[in-house]
């Protein structure tokens, strides 16, 4: 499947079918992972791809080694691949569309683009940037337009209702192509998004989020595992290791030896 074919296939998930489950790698193995577990795509978390490299989150992470990244998961994986690329680590509009060409260049066919705590006009202004430099490629890029007013605290109430909503319109009108909503997890709150919001709506995998049945019924298109995966594995390395340091002992990382597979097979092109 080719690139084009790919991002319409990626933005048919997001209106058939069931709710997209979506697992977010960190590089190739990760990804490789996932997609022999049965994802129908795959995205990168920025957390787990910026600490995967030494880099906090939240716009640090050298754009070369993102597109590295995005490369090498694109280079492994058959299925759809779509980038966080936070906030597009930089607020000029040419240099975000030099930097959508260049994630396109290397193979994704979608995005997370997010406000953080800049102005809802600017994010618009960058969406727009980001959809026309899609388009030049000649890539139906599918614009993830992440609004962080709840993860952020930027509201609250009903306020912060009202202040998501009023933005998610905005990016739609700027050429969105869904609305993340990281933070909730209370289900009356996510099904009154999901009526209000008139495009495929995102949650994000946090404590107490209905399962994903439930997230479908609510009108919910796509939840992302966000940094679960990352911590989930490296919680269990710091185990393991802190086990092995204490008694040198194999049994530390001991597993069930079918569960991940030859990767040099896997890997073998």
């Amino acid at each position: 499947m080719d690139q084009k074919s790919k991002a319409e296939a990626f933005g048919a998930l997001h209106h058939t079918g069931d709710i997209l489950i979506l697992p977010n790698a960190w590089d190739a193995a990760s990804a490789a992972v996932m997609e022999d577990a049965g994802a129908k795509a795959v995205a990168t978390s920025s957390a787990a791809v910026a600490w995967a490299h030494g880099y906090p989150d939240g716009d640090m992470l050298p754009l070369p080694l993102l597109l590295e990244t995005v490369q090498a998961v694109a280079r492994v994986v058959k299925v759809p691949v779509t980038a966080d690329i936070e906030g597009g680590y930089t607020d000029d509009l040419d240099r975000l569309a030099e930097t959508i060409r260049a994630v396109i260049g290397v193979g994704a066919v979608g995005i997370n683009l997010e406000d953080g705590r800049r102005d809802p006009d600017l994010h618009a202004r960058k969406i727009a940037a980001a959809r026309k430099a899609a388009d030049g490629e000649g890539v139906d890029l599918f614009i993830n337009a992440r609004t962080d007013v709840y993860l952020k605290g930027l509201a609250e109430g009903h306020a912060a209702y009202v202040e998501t909503t009023a933005r998610a319109e905005r990016y739609r009108q700027a050429g969105a192509s869904g609305i993340f909503v990281p933070g909730p997890s209370d289900a009356d709150l996510i099904d009154r998004l999901a009526d209000e919001i008139h495009l495929p709506l995102n949650m994000m995998l946090v404590a107490g989020l209905p399962g994903a049945e439930q997230l479908q019924a609510l009108g919910v298109r796509r939840v992302s595992s966000g940094g679960g995966p990352f911590r989930a594995v490296y919680a269990r390395l710091a185990k393991a290791v802190a086990g092995y340091l204490a008694d040198g002992k194999a049994d530390n990382f001991a597993g069930d030896p079918d569960g991940l597979g030859n990767l040099n097979k896997r890997f073998e092109a």
